[in-house]
């Protein structure tokens, strides 16, 4: 399990065009469109998507939502982030438990260990589309059509 957000400034670690040209991408403020996301090798992905920012609260109620009836034991894995360690995510972790769901810490700083992190790599990095940073409406299609499309149209080998 993480969070990452969207906006309509670019991530682009380099870029390549012919000698004398130039390649203008049009940059602005905008919005971020946060998006919390569960990821299995075998189940898929479930992702909710809010312009809000995700809280703990948030994150508490999509594990409820998600998992509301778990018949393996599940384990979720998660990083060091506040809003996965505070003191609202410890009081569920006994009740979740019971439902058969353990909250798995990484160590801090090991955001490779973490399956989707390479998700969000891929949709920032390399699966955009310039055309998402057209507008706002182009970058919330652009996400929600990538979440939603993941496994059949966008695959990631984690091999």
């Amino acid at each position: 399990m993480d969070e990452s957000g969207f906006s309509l400034v670019p991530c682009i670690p380099y870029g390549w065009q012919p000698i004398g040209t130039y390649l203008e991408i049009p940059t602005r403020s905008s919005k971020r469109l946060n998006v919390l996301g569960f990821l299995s090798r075998r189940q898929g992905l479930h992702a909710y998507t809010s312009e809000q920012t995700i809280t703990s609260e948030v994150v508490s109620h999509c594990i409820d939502t998600f998992f509301a009836d778990v018949e393996l034991p599940t384990v979720i894995v998660v990083d060091q982030a506040p809003i996965h360690t505070s003191q609202s995510i410890y009081e569920m972790k006994a009740e979740w438990a019971e439902r058969g769901i353990t909250l798995f810490e990484l160590p801090s700083y090991s955001p490779h260990l973490n399956l989707i992190e390479r998700l969000w790599q891929f949709m920032k990095y390399q699966w955009i589309e310039m055309s998402a940073y057209w507008g706002w409406s182009s970058l919330v299609e652009y996400v929600e059509r990538v979440l939603k499309a993941y496994g059949d149209d966008y695959v990631i080998n984690f091999s």
